[in-house]
Parts: structure tokens; C-alpha cells; sequence
């Protein structure tokens, strides 16, 4: 039978969509890396003449080679390569271990991160770090593009991502094309609309740093987010001692090169 006349909810594509990939058997993950069948067999009947046909079942496609595959009634070069590819990407993805996580226990680090991706743009862009328990960086967020002097940005929008990857804390980064990074009053009051989200969530808004052409301004530095503002050691949460902190330096009006 082929896969349109199932149930939907039968359907590889459909259930894995709203089941998750991780429900599925292998034979209908097979199939959907198969994508299509034969005139006279479904995608699902070839992955089942494909787990048949191999030595060892589905362990076999980590060690079949593409003239095996191809010898397969139904399977071309390119339903083969399309295996071989899934295969290589399972022995690639067993075989590196955790990538080294991003620290980001001040506002220098930030900036530094972010400094190049940022200070020519044209646009504002809003960004949200995401961060765990060590202050690592899990993953950031552009959450918006806005104009030349300004964007909207949405507590939903800033907050969804790190809600759905528990994040600890989260960071926000957004440019000003003019160079300056000295805070709006706009951007005073998105960041204090932010911080009260955050709060409600459990997640703290741990800095927004402002990038300007080189320079950058943190407003946990400024006094805008409460905190400990002694440097690289900003978002320690267990408190940095100041003698174990490596100074900064700074401009009036607490604007910061990461270069210096």
C-alpha cells in the first residue's frame, strides 16, 4: 500500500512530526530517508527490503558500501548515497565528544563575542545569549531586525528560546549602527520590561550590552540591571573577589573597548 492511503497518523512524515523522530521504527525512519519507493513498493516496503537484504539489519548500513547498497531491488546511486550520508553523519556525531563551551562571566567576553558580528550592521539587531549554571553559552537568539535607530522587541520573542532550552540566564546584545553605543531611553526601558519577564520566568536577564563601532556599553555596568559590576567577573553568582578580578579599562560615561 502506498504511504498517502494510511492513516495520517500512521504516516512516517506526520508521526514523526507530531510524535517526535524518536517513536518511529526503523523501518519508517529508513523510509524517510528513502523519501520514495518503487512502482510497485512503498518507501516503507523498500526500507523493509533494505533491512532484510542487509547483514546484520540496520547495523549493517554502518558498514555497507554503495555497490552493496545499489545491488538492492529499487535502491539507485542516490537513495544509496542518501544512506550512506545518514550512516557517516551517526559515526561523525558518536565519535566527537561535547564541544567546548563559550564562557561568558563578563561583559568583555560578550562584546568580544559579538563585536565583529555586529558593529557594521546597518540595522539594529536584537540578539539573546543564552547561558547555563557555569555561564557557558548554550546558543543565542537573533530575536529581531529593526531599523536604523531602533527595533521592537517582544518579551515572548526574547524569551522563547530560553524557555525552551532551560537556559540559567540569558544575555542580551543589540547594536547601534551609529557607532555610539550609548543608551536610549528606549533601550533603558526595554531592558527593565525584560528584567521583569525575566523574573517572573525564573530566568535573569544577566546583561544587555549595547555595540557600538568598536565600543560597547554594559548596563549591568551602568547600573540599569542590579549587580556586581567589578569587570570580567560581572555574572559570577557566587560573587567575584575584586582582588581576584583582572581590571578593566574604560572611558567616561562607561563606555568599553573589548580591545583594550
Amino acid at each position: 500500500m502506498q504511504i498517502k492511503y494510511l492513516p495520517e497518523a500512521e504516516r512516517p512524515r506526520e508521526k514523526g512530526a507530531n510524535q517526535g523522530v524518536g517513536t518511529l521504527s526503523d523501518t519508517e525512519l529508513l523510509a524517510l530517508i528513502l523519501h520514495s519507493g518503487t512502482r510497485n513498493l512503498s518507501a516503507l516496503g523498500l526500507a523493509e527490503n533494505l533491512l532484510g537484504s542487509l547483514e546484520n539489519g540496520l547495523c549493517g548500513l554502518g558498514s555497507a558500501d554503495i555497490d552493496e547498497l545499489r545491488s538492492i531491488r529499487g535502491i539507485g546511486t542516490a537513495k544509496a548515497v542518501r544512506l550512506l550520508a545518514c550512516a557517516e553523519l551517526g559515526k561523525r556525531i558518536c565519535s566527537r565528544g561535547p564541544a567546548a563551551r563559550v564562557s561568558m562571566t563578563g561583559a568583555e567576553e560578550v562584546a568580544m563575542y559579538f563585536m565583529e558580528q555586529l558593529r557594521h550592521e546597518t540595522r539594529e539587531h536584537f540578539l539573546a545569549a543564552l547561558l547555563n549554571v557555569k555561564n557557558e553559552l548554550i546558543m543565542y537568539d537573533e530575536v529581531s531586525i529593526g531599523e536604523l535607530s531602533s527595533t521592537i522587541v517582544h518579551p515572548r520573542e526574547a524569551f522563547q528560546l530560553a524557555v525552551r532550552r532551560s537556559a540559567a540566564g540569558v544575555i542580551f546584545i543589540h547594536n547601534h549602527p551609529s557607532g555610539d553605543p550609548t543608551p536610549s531611553s528606549e533601550d533603558i526601558r526595554t531592558t527593565k520590561r525584560l528584567m521583569g519577564c525575566g523574573e517572573l520566568m525564573g530566568i535573569p536577564v544577566l546583561d544587555h550590552i549595547i555595540i557600538g563601532d568598536g565600543v560597547y556599553t554594559s548596563l549591568r555596568r551602568t547600573g540599569v540591571i542590579p549587580g556586581d559590576s567589578g569587570g570580567p567577573g560581572d555574572y559570577v553568582r557566587e560573587g567575584c573577589r575584586r582582588s581576584a578580578c583582572p581590571s578593566r579599562r574604560g572611558n567616561e560615561g562607561n563606555i568599553y573597548s573589548p580591545y583594550s
